[in-house]
């Protein structure tokens, strides 16, 4: 890949993927760097002439991470996951992964870094997974001076993990489960507005070392969200609070399985709300409008 092109780690992710063609609509030669570069191979057909690459890399493999970033103007971290896996820690990907990226960027002499990282990041924090993306944080700044961390709240768009599971539950069960009374605050934001911040922030030097705080026009409560969704799939249904207690028992229990669709970081992250900070750098300081979740919840739960 030519100097001036991208390599963007975790590219064939909800978020990644949006930024690889985000990026390659502009003309920008992207370099797609995944653990399974087979499960990848689409995304070369969403740019002609070969403009979007993609290539093996693990974030906890420097040598991999390495020949990646060789050559590229900037990089894109988007690495990350919600459920602790059998050598992919918390710990190993939003922590030590990110600082590989951050470090093997540095030495092959990369301009621009932008790290995705998320609202209310915290290494104090008693939830590891909040706690490793706050650590991430601070070890990708070490390694990058002047590395961009963008914290979005929770994404939304067509195939998110959000509103469509809310609307597949919220289609097939009779009642709906509250975290606690429900009152917990959100503030979704729209895939496509994340993925042009990271496009505006690599084009804009003047964002280098920076921290944006990603959400959408609008905050809702989690019964909020929930009753939008109802009106949106045409169903009626109680709310029904539960305890976080209980939920933490279920975690507990679900625990066992390979791919558990409910975990203690989950529980916790749902006892915290979930907003822009007061005075924080966002969307409208990179000069982006957020879309409402309103405007493209009928493509995200529609059938």
């Amino acid at each position: 890949m030519a100097k001036g092109g991208v390599t963007v780690f975790g590219g064939s992710g909800f978020l990644g993927r949006q930024i690889v063609k985000r990026l390659a609509a502009d003309g920008t030669p992207v370099r797609v760097a995944v653990r399974r570069p087979e499960q990848a191979s689409f995304l070369e057909a969403l740019a002609p002439g070969g403009r979007i690459e993609v290539v093996a890399a693990d974030v906890w493999n420097e040598t991999t991470v390495a020949r990646a970033v060789e050559g590229s103007a900037a990089a894109v971290n988007t690495v990350g996951h919600y459920v602790e896996k059998r050598g992919a820690s918390f710990d190993a990907v939003h922590g030590e992964g990110a600082r590989h990226v951050a470090e093997q960027a540095q030495k092959a002499g990369v301009g621009r870094l932008v790290h995705i990282s998320g609202i209310g990041a915290d290494p104090a924090s008693a939830s590891p997974y909040v706690r490793a993306r706050g650590a991430g944080e601070a070890l990708v700044r070490k390694a990058f001076e002047g590395a961009t961390i963008l914290r979005p709240s929770v994404l939304f768009g067509p195939e998110d993990k959000f509103l469509n599971t809310l609307a597949r539950v919220a289609r097939l069960a009779p009642a709906l489960a509250l975290f606690g009374r429900g009152e917990t605050r959100l503030q979704p934001v729209f895939v496509g507005d994340v993925a042009e911040a990271a496009a505006r922030v690599l084009a804009d030097p003047g964002t280098a070392g920076k921290t944006f705080e990603l959400g959408g026009p609008r905050v809702f409560a989690y019964r909020e969200l929930l009753e939008l969704v109802l009106r949106e799939v045409g169903r009626k249904r109680l709310l029904v609070p539960v305890p976080f207690a209980v939920w933490e028992a279920a975690a507990a229990a679900l625990s066992v399985l390979p791919r558990p669709p409910l975990t203690a970081d989950m529980v916790t992250l749902m006892k915290r709300d979930n907003v822009v900070g007061a005075g924080a750098l966002g969307l409208e300081d990179l000069g982006i409008s957020p879309i409402a979740v309103e405007e493209v919840l009928p493509t995200c739960v529609g059938g």
